[in-house]
């Protein structure tokens, strides 16, 4: 008489092997239950995580950084999506000047990349340096802060630039705004690798 050896729930498996193999990342732990349930889905498998997670039973935190420098910290992209955005965002403005022909329809994207290199870079590299946590403002404060900034770094770089040799013209305007943007952005980043690496996630 063969007698099936019954199934446990997959809440129960999940909380075993998490207890059992400690396993760093949700990747990994879906790896660990596909190795011993092939069957299950990967929607399954985030369906569970979700209700463990909403019932309190399964704390789900940010997984740990494994650098050990700023440099290195520089290289993780999920990281620092936002910083080679900006960098992207700000040689593409470089191209569209200097670079792109003034003819239609090409001069509309000079138009669409210089307005956000006027318009949003300044105040966004800003905001990001002022609260790298991200937590501190909710989406439409952000982007309020980020236009409102923009629109008063802009005009006081134009008039320092007044009093000097160089004068308010294209190519200080375009090379000043380029160094404010990218030399902000690298000191969020930077404070962004300091608040991981102080909180024991890099």
């Amino acid at each position: 008489m063969n007698v099936e050896r019954a199934e446990i729930p997959l809440r129960l498996f999940i909380m075993q092997r998490i207890m059992a193999e400690n396993p760093r990342t949700v990747r990994d732990l879906f790896r660990i239950i596909k190795l011993r349930r092939p069957r299950i889905s990967e929607e399954e498998f985030i369906n569970t995580i979700r209700e463990l997670r909403e019932s309190g039973t399964l704390t789900l935190e940010p997984a740990a950084l494994q650098v050990n420098s700023y440099p290195a910290y520089l290289k993780l992209q999920d990281e620092n999506a936002w910083l080679y955005l900006v960098a992207l965002l700000t040689l593409s403005t470089f191209l569209a000047i200097y670079v792109m022909p003034s003819v239609y329809p090409l001069i509309i994207f000079r138009w669409i990349i210089g307005s956000m290199f006027v318009l949003f870079l300044p105040g966004y590299v800003t905001i990001q340096a002022l609260f790298p946590e991200g937590k501190e403002l909710d989406s439409i404060e952000r982007l309020a802060l980020t236009i409102g900034l923009s629109l008063a770094i802009t005009p006081l770089i134009g008039l320092l630039l007044n009093y000097t040799p160089w004068g308010i013209r294209l190519d200080p305007i375009v090379a000043a705004l380029s160094m404010f943007t990218l030399g902000i952005g690298m000191a969020g980043s930077f404070r962004k690798y300091r608040i991981a690496r102080n909180t024991g996630k890099a």
